[in-house]
């Protein structure tokens, strides 16, 4: 007993200073878990603070180690293993993928000033007086990122950097519109000035001294690759078994979709002409999506599929300004530790009165009924939104409330699309189904193309060959998923987490839930986020040992 008090007590005190140490380095992730202590700090991303950074996590990783987990439950053993994961994450990127020196997205995306503005966690003056913080150090950072970052950068990092990047200006320019509402205007304008001439000088050297000589040269390789799986979602199974079971669901989704087509009477290609057809008008697309944000919650509780905690509140919203470049739609939860409202904020960008009649009419088809319903569910139920509810009232350990893996997350997510199918939604039309395929055919794509490029030598003509091919994507979108695939390795996660899932279901649904969707889909959500390759031994009731990637 005094063993086990002992080891506990150990890995309690080493818990808080795991997580005191990871938010030195990622302030802005604490923020968007509700810890508002962070509001206005950015990161020290100098060698000389990143060097001591490393240096500590280092340390806490050998008392970690030292712990005897013996003497320990399941359930802290697995607390044990998300520390590790807290402190090797971060190390691979200042390591080993060496974001710091090779990725200029690394500071201008370090910049945002979304939870300040989004969420109405505190009063308008203690969110400007963060939104000032923030931009007063714009400056400091941006000149560390020019020190830092090598003479010869991968090309697709530079070019998504200087889009990024062009689009701060507006993006504080919201900031000082939200300050003058509560006459604070001036106090941005002051610190707004400076930190826009600081990102034009940043951007400016980025085009002139950096771009001329940037390379193709992104790829991760096989080892990092494959240590990039381990430090994010605890997989050490092979990259070849993760490729084949994307192999195999792209196989099926083609094939069902074949199935419908022939049906149908019609090429799969029609499919899609059809969907796109059935489209709001510009003044309709966010009441639709309020509208399908009730129907999803109402089947959610009428198919009895998972808990929806109580209370809920969700408000459909446009895109802010800053945001629409990179997202369609995309939801922003409370953190699980905001302590005041639980509302969700759907956020659908509507389409650009600036645009032409025809790109207007390309944006609405690309929103039509079928794929919004399909978004819908995704972002809100039973996807992302109701899963951030189980996430937010839990009872779990400090670190199950900051670790957050983006394959279960947007594994969830995904999940869900299929699962609405499969319990009827939509049923009145194939085109629903269609719809779900098509996105998954996507997410197919993106763990292939990952896979590709990083490991295999894949070409991005190759990448933009596939997302034509098999996801049935224009050149331009096709093109843009292949070149996010040179940065953003992990978007293999939708598919990834969606597999880990349907294959625990089907290992786990009868033997431990008497078939009951609900007390299976219940208890995956009380784990929090954990990382992917964890999810059977969770199911199975056994702390962490040796993971695996889908079968």
């Amino acid at each position: 007993m005094a063993s086990a008090g002992t080891a506990g007590g150990e890995l309690e005190a080493l818990e808080r200073e795991v997580v005191d140490h990871l938010f030195l380095l990622q302030p802005g992730y604490a923020v968007s878990l509700g810890l508002h202590e962070y509001d206005g700090r950015v990161p020290d991303l100098s060698t000389a603070h990143t060097d001591r950074w490393a240096a500590g996590a280092d340390r806490l990783l050998r008392r970690l180690e030292a712990v005897d987990l013996g003497a320990v439950d399941d359930d802290r053993r697995v607390d044990a293993f998300l520390l590790r994961l807290l402190l090797e994450s971060p190390l691979f990127d200042l390591r080993e993928s060496r974001d710091l020196e090779r990725n200029p997205m690394s500071y201008v995306g370090t910049v945002s000033l979304t939870s300040y503005l989004a969420r109405d966690y505190a009063s308008v003056e203690t969110r400007v007086a963060a939104i000032v913080r923030t931009l007063e150090e714009v400056p400091r950072l941006l000149e560390d990122g020019r020190r830092r970052l090598e003479p010869v950068l991968p090309k697709p990092f530079v070019e998504l950097a200087l889009a990024i990047g062009g689009g701060l200006p507006e993006h504080f320019g919201e900031a000082e519109t939200f300050a003058a509402r509560a006459s604070l205007g001036a106090r941005v304008a002051a610190v707004r000035a400076p930190a826009e001439a600081a990102v034009e000088t940043f951007l400016e050297w980025l085009r002139k001294e950096r771009l001329p000589s940037a390379t193709p040269d992104f790829a991760l390789g096989a080892t990092r690759y494959q240590r990039l799986l381990f430090v994010r979602e605890g997989i050490e199974g092979p990259i070849e078994t993760i490729r084949k079971a994307g192999l195999a669901d792209l196989e099926r989704n083609q094939a069902r979709l074949s199935g419908i087509a022939k049906a149908q009477g019609v090429p799969v290609p029609d499919l899609f002409v059809r969907i796109s057809q059935d489209h709001p008008d510009a003044t309709a697309v966010l009441p639709t999506a309020t509208r399908f944000v009730e129907e999803a919650r109402a089947f959610v509780v009428a198919q009895d599929l998972v808990t929806i905690p109580t209370p809920v509140a969700v408000r459909v919203e446009e895109t802010p300004v800053w945001g629409r470049a990179l997202s369609t739609a995309s939801m922003n939860a409370p953190g699980p530790f905001d302590t005041g409202s639980v509302e969700g904020i759907y956020y659908v960008t509507p389409v650009d009165p600036r645009w032409t009649p025809v790109q207007q009419e390309e944006w609405l088809r690309s929103f039509n009924r079928s794929m919004l319903r399909n978004i819908t569910v995704h972002e809100v139920y039973p996807g992302h939104y109701l899963q951030f509810l189980h996430f937010r009232g839990g009872s779990r350990s400090l670190v199950r409330k900051i670790y957050i893996s983006a394959s279960f997350t947007e594994g969830w997510a995904h999940y869900t699309e299929q699962l609405a199918i499969e319990a009827g939604l939509g049923r009145e039309s194939v085109l629903a189904e269609v719809a779900q395929i098509h996105d998954a055919l996507l997410r197919d794509c993106r763990l292939l193309v990952s896979v590709g490029l990083h490991t295999e030598g894949m070409t991005l003509e190759a990448a933009t060959a596939l997302f034509q091919r098999e996801a049935y994507f224009e050149r331009l979108p096709a093109e843009r998923e292949a070149i996010r695939g040179t940065f953003n390795p992990e978007y293999f996660c939708y598919t990834l987490g969606k597999l880990a899932i349907l294959n625990a279901r089907a290992r786990f649904l009868q033997s431990r839930f008497g078939g009951e969707l609900r007390a299976f889909h219940d208890r995956l959500l009380s784990f929090g986020s954990p990382p992917i390759g964890l999810l059977d031994s969770l199911l199975a009731g056994a702390g962490p040992g040796t993971a695996g990637a889908p079968a």
